[in-house]
């Protein structure tokens, strides 16, 4: 089965940018008109985030990330037989943050958000970096596609470790040099082990499990933040937050991450996975000692 899916999703890789936009539009209006894909996920999500705008401009941010959402599944698919040369030319960043650590013998967590296009990005970063590039991941639950995305996001030397079992499978490169990139905005599975702070004025859990990670290993932490600069062209800015982590009390350091997710999005709204429910978790007194002031 996964040679089938390969090879069908492969020919359709081979098709020209401008053919795969023209389905990616198609798709848009299946999705958003006729299924209505999570639909009021997004709504209420950008409701939460957005209270100042008009129901008019949340529509408007809302179609636009439904155009972003698809165009990520066609761009990934394009990876598939993208050439080295074409991802030089559709992405772009200040790598020199990033690089300019190497030779400080820091190795380095790039953290970050659930931006478009993080599988481009990926592909993008196994090129350019001076360090061996490491993506925590999720696996997927089907089988056939687990293996097909793991195999594309390892296209170009880029190294993953599942994060349903971190410990074990990053063990390996703890002695080497490393930049390990984790999304830190993700939704925490116990509420009660995380840190509580405001998302957009509401009270929201976080892992906790990044920060305390370059705590204990003194890595410089790298904020990443990608956009699309035009329709299949991209862009990374980093920003050095520290390169001395331990000097942080307890949270602050995803205190200063969480603010810079929220002014990224606040740039280009569209550019968020508003499907997924960000603020699933209610805050209780419950989880009042977990709040980072």
């Amino acid at each position: 089965m996964y040679y089938i899916v390969y090879g069908f999703l492969y020919l359709l890789s081979l098709l020209p940018w401008r053919l795969l936009y023209l389905l990616s539009d198609i798709v848009y209006g299946v999705l958003y008109y006729i299924i209505g894909y999570r639909k009021e996920v997004v709504k209420n999500n950008l409701l939460i985030a957005f209270p100042e705008k008009t129901a008019a401009e949340r529509s408007r941010i809302a179609k636009d990330f439904y155009h972003q959402f698809l165009d990520t599944f066609i761009e990934t698919i394009k990876m598939l037989s993208v050439t080295e040369k074409t991802i030089r030319k559709r992405f772009s960043s200040n790598i020199e943050v990033l690089n300019d650590l190497y030779d400080t013998g820091k190795n380095v967590q790039i953290l970050t958000g659930h931006f478009f296009n993080w599988e481009f990005g990926s592909l993008y970063m196994s090129l350019v970096s001076r360090f061996p590039f490491i993506v925590v991941y999720m696996p997927v639950k089907n089988k056939v596609f687990d293996r097909l995305i793991l195999n594309l996001r390892q296209r170009f030397n880029g190294i993953m470790v599942p994060a349903t079992n971190f410990r074990r499978s990053f063990r390996p490169y703890m002695k080497g040099r490393y930049a390990l990139t984790l999304v830190a905005d993700q939704n925490p599975g116990n509420p009660a082990n995380a840190y509580w702070m405001p998302f957009f004025s509401k009270m929201v859990p976080f892992l906790s499990g990044p920060e305390k990670g370059t705590r204990s290993s003194n890595d410089a932490v790298v904020f990443a933040r990608f956009y699309r600069v035009k329709r299949g062209y991209y862009r990374i800015d980093f920003t050095l937050l520290t390169t001395e982590p331990r000097s942080y009390k307890e949270g602050m350091l995803t205190k200063e991450l969480i603010k810079l997710i929220e002014d990224a999005i606040r740039k280009k709204p569209s550019n968020y996975l508003w499907s997924h429910r960000r603020w699933k978790w209610e805050y209780t007194d419950e989880f009042k000692d977990l709040v980072i002031e």
